[in-house]
């Protein structure tokens, strides 16, 4: 007779590859699924046999635009609680040109200053092969894996861009799954195209994927997408955009032919893919509202600039705020350090309570707060996001942050509500309401073309040998519950989730079990 850990019965399976489901049990043995089709009673027996009937069985969900690292929350809530209730089971971090790794010299750490405090954070690592071995002794609630920022490259090398090479190779040779950028407002748009396109082909070399924040993504997106298609054309890299979506009204017809300068590339032989979110508010920082000339300006320099009333500079940043016809009902402010109590207030609502102009109340807040103000902001078409979830070549991610007790609630910073519910959301609207997408299509995009695009090999898939990265849920009742104002909701449906074997989450409740695992490249 088999013996098994842990038998899922009687449930709809998915493999993940987007085949029609099946009527399937799932046996699981240590680290790995052992089998997938109907056993027969008598035949075997269980340590835990999890009654699937009625729902349905799926790979654990990929989560490739991830920011628990940066945020540092990968540390500080190592249950990763909030993405392991959506079925999360894996996610990449080191996105939008920063990464917790290469941190070498004195600026090295420059790139996550904004997001958490690194004088309060142990950091006993250097290299990314000495942080795979910090965190391959650290209690992980999902399994982890990464990109190297070119952010974090540049801010570790200093000005000499051969070292910016060397780092590159090396956390590649890490385990590192290739590099990311955010060409708009960073170190990197320092970088002339011959020195960005030598770090593609170091990506290309180790068959590793260029993962990018676009440098615009408003009325420049065009020439944005068109410049990394060029690169990777030339360079042989595989490209992946993060996050992809066209701010602001006055840019959404840009949407279409954005589509179809996608589509030619591919048609062409460029690997080009993206993922996107199902929100219609972006989570971003204000500082993305002033104008590209002014972004690309070191801290100080542009603190100099808002605070220089009356200046020529200053009133061309002014203009510049009006000419974007922004609609300051719909920006809500998130996170403002110096305010707890403009938190969830939105900016018309603030420029009444302080009687100033909005423009001005922009300048003033990113001033007062040295330039480290979030905010919810509606500038995202649905029509876009349900047009991208029908691309072959697009996936599901959350762009959002792990989060473990939703009893804490900082007054002065509210999460993305993507960060409690964006896999359920996707399932609820893209299937259940509005049947853009099928079972089986939607689950493709959250787990095997995931892991395809990232080259996970060991997962993504319900077979056998694979390891055992598992979700049952509820198709009736699965659903995302956090919102802009109350983001601190788990998702409901998902009631069970395996990681690697383990029990993670059980009858929808956490399991106590840390069983996530560093993901290196091979």
């Amino acid at each position: 007779m088999a013996h098994y850990d842990t038998i899922i019965k009687n449930g709809t399976v998915f493999d993940g590859k987007g085949s029609k489901p099946v009527k399937a049990d799932v046996a699981v043995k240590g680290e790995e699924i052992k089998k997938v089709e109907i056993l027969k009673d008598g035949e075997y027996d269980a340590d835990k046999i999890i009654d699937a009937e009625g729902k349905y069985v799926c790979p654990g969900f990929i989560d490739a635009t991830n920011h628990s690292d940066t945020h540092w929350t990968l540390f500080s809530d190592p249950a990763q609680e909030s993405l392991v209730r959506q079925g999360i089971t894996t996610i990449i971090g080191g996105n939008c040109g920063s990464s917790i790794a290469p941190f070498v010299g004195e600026k090295g750490t420059r790139g996550i200053e904004r997001w958490t405090d690194v004088s309060k954070n142990n950091i006993n690592w250097q290299t990314m092969e000495e942080l795979f071995s910090v965190l391959e002794k650290r209690k992980l609630g999902l399994n982890f894996a990464t990109l190297v920022g070119v952010d974090t490259l540049i801010d570790s090398a200093g000005e000499d861009f051969s070292q910016v090479e060397f780092l590159l190779d090396e956390s590649l040779n890490s385990g590192a799954l290739g590099i990311s950028t955010s060409l708009g407002v960073s170190r990197a748009n320092t970088l002339n195209d011959k020195k960005l396109e030598s770090l593609f082909k170091i990506t290309a070399k180790h068959e590793g994927i260029t993962k990018h924040h676009l440098e615009d993504e408003g009325k420049d997106i065009l020439p944005a997408i068109s410049r990394l298609i060029q690169m990777a054309r030339k360079s042989g890299a595989d490209l992946h955009l993060s996050h992809f979506k066209v701010l602001g009204k006055g840019s959404w017809p840009l949407f279409s032919s954005a589509v179809n300068i996608m589509r030619n590339a591919r048609g062409e032989g460029v690997n080009l893919t993206l993922d996107f979110f199902p929100y219609s508010r972006t989570g971003s920082d204000l500082f993305m509202l002033l104008p590209n000339w002014l972004r690309k300006m070191g801290k100080e320099s542009v603190l100099e600039i808002l605070n220089s009333a009356g200046s020529e500079k200053r009133d061309e940043v002014i203009k510049h705020l009006k000419d974007i016809t922004l609609h300051y009902d719909k920006i809500i402010v998130a996170s403002s350090s110096s305010a707890a109590a403009n938190a969830g207030k939105s900016l018309m609502e603030l420029s009444a309570l302080m009687e100033t102009e909005p423009e001005e109340l922009i300048l003033n807040l990113l001033s007062v707060n040295d330039l480290r103000v979030s905010i919810f902001s509606e500038v995202i078409s649905f029509g876009h996001i349900k047009e991208l979830a029908k691309e072959d070549y697009s996936i599901m991610a959350s762009d959002g942050v792990g989060y473990d007790n939703k009893i804490f609630k900082p007054k002065n910073d509210l999460p993305h509500p993507r960060s409690f519910g964006a896999f359920p959301r996707a399932m609820r609207m893209l299937v259940k309401e509005d049947s853009i997408l099928s079972w089986e299509q939607m689950i493709n995009k959250m787990t095997g073309l995931p892991a395809e695009i990232f080259k996970i090999k060991d997962r993504g898939t319900l077979s056998e040998g694979k390891k055992a990265d598992v979700v049952v849920f509820d198709p009736e009742t699965v659903s995302d519950y956090a919102t802009y104002e109350d983001p601190f909701q788990y998702s409901k449906g998902i009631e069970q989730v395996l990681i690697n074997g383990s029990v993670a989450l059980d009858n929808g409740k956490p399991a106590g079990k840390f069983s996530g695992q560093v993901l290196r490249k091979k």
